[in-house]
């Protein structure tokens, strides 16, 4: 956790109910995620006043140009492919 305070949720919905208690500074959020996808879960947080400043960083196992663009069409400030890199990672936290 490389001294980060660390809140993880397993789905969709209950990781939207993180943010209604947390005030998180990042958000690492993997797109094919049960309940709420990422790109429904960025969307809302994009939507909220109070967390539409959360950068928010897409991981995902798809790497199609398209599928880049559908993250930040979404509200994705960075997007990782799967496997990640944590050298990458670090660097944008």
């Amino acid at each position: 956790m490389d001294g980060h305070e660390v809140v993880s949720a397993c789905d969709g919905a209950s990781a939207w109910d993180c943010f209604q208690r947390f005030e998180p500074d990042v958000a690492i959020l993997d797109i094919a995620m049960p309940s709420m996808s990422g790109h429904e879960l960025a969307r809302c947080i994009r939507r909220s006043r109070e967390h539409r400043r959360v950068l928010l960083i897409a991981i995902s196992g798809w790497v199609r140009a398209s599928d880049r663009d559908r993250c930040f069409e979404a509200g994705f400030d960075h997007y990782l492919a799967k496997p990640v890199d944590y050298e990458e990672l670090n660097r944008l936290l």
